[in-house]
């Protein structure tokens, strides 16, 4: 269980074969710390930028859950339909349980923007002490999920570590 005054552990891993060679600047992963400073409540304790390959990610997303013991990983891009998109099935092979609302309430919101939100993979889960979410890859989509689903996540992550507590405030 998280203390009520423990700032919640997150890494962000940013999945652009473009970015990993340095062809262009990484602007959602920055997006995603920017939302989560003007939150409060999260330490970002790990950032990466890698390919899109599927075994990269599979080894960076265990080492920031076992290794780092992180609360909460953030992943964006490599959600869509293109061959190189393989950010869900490398999530798909290190969580133990799907938490299938988290992207559902993301395309949601997506939705509302534009139909092509309809096409995103992205997947959300838990492995050990950690959630792990799946983000799209552009700023405005990342800015657009991350806070649809911010009203969740502290509390998902709570339960994840192990809090018992009612959930909701009638409970």
């Amino acid at each position: 269980m998280l203390p009520s005054d423990r700032l919640i552990r997150v890494g962000i891993i940013t999945l652009s074969d473009s970015a990993f060679r340095g062809e262009r600047v990484d602007k959602s992963g920055p997006e995603i710390y920017k939302i989560l400073t003007e939150e409060g409540g999260y330490s970002v304790e790990a950032k990466e930028v890698i390919p899109d390959d599927e075994d990269m990610i599979v080894n960076a997303l265990v080492r920031f859950s076992d290794e780092l013991s992180l609360d909460l990983i953030l992943t964006t891009g490599g959600t869509g339909l293109y061959p190189r998109d393989v950010t869900p099935e490398a999530t798909k092979r290190v969580i133990e349980r799907e938490v299938p609302g988290i992207p559902e309430l993301m395309r949601l919101e997506g939705l509302k923007s534009t139909p092509y939100a309809a096409l995103s993979r992205a997947v959300s889960g838990i492995r050990g002490k950690t959630l792990i979410v799946n983000l799209p890859g552009s700023v405005r989509a990342v800015r657009e999920s991350l806070l649809a689903i911010l009203p969740v996540l502290k509390h998902a992550v709570e339960k994840v570590s192990g809090d018992s507590s009612p959930c909701g405030k009638d409970a």
